[in-house]
């Protein structure tokens, strides 16, 4: 489904409040890691935001997601002192994983396996 000029404002506007809010609070670093927003989507209705939070060297992701999930009246809090003025009402917040950067390593370590295994079969004459 496509976003629309809507959709795109809001999510910007909420990632770029959220990234202030998660240095404010210390959840940058957490769990031996880095912990950085990846992404904001905003449903049509602009109702439900989904936070995708990428962690970067955390030794249990899952465990820090819980972490912040126990921050995020806090976090809503504070995130809407901050945008009361630009919506009408402060979307429900959802925090995910974000894990796109292991999904393309191992496309990539499937693609070296597959070039490895051709070049097995297939020597340079």
């Amino acid at each position: 489904m496509i976003e629309g000029k809507r959709q795109k404002q809001v999510a910007a506007v909420l990632e770029k409040e959220l990234n202030d809010i998660f240095q404010r609070f210390g959840l940058t670093m957490l769990d031996g890691g880095m912990v950085s927003i990846a992404g904001v989507k905003i449903t049509p209705d602009l109702f439900d935001a989904r936070i995708y939070l990428s962690f970067f060297k955390v030794n249990d992701p899952k465990h820090t997601l819980n972490l912040i999930q126990e921050k995020s009246y806090e976090i809503k809090k504070e995130l809407n002192s901050r945008v009361r003025h630009q919506l009408r009402s402060m979307p429900q917040l959802t925090f995910y994983i974000d894990d796109t950067l292991d999904y393309v390593e191992k496309i990539e370590k499937l693609f070296n396996d597959i070039k490895t295994q051709d070049d097995k079969n297939n020597p340079k004459q």
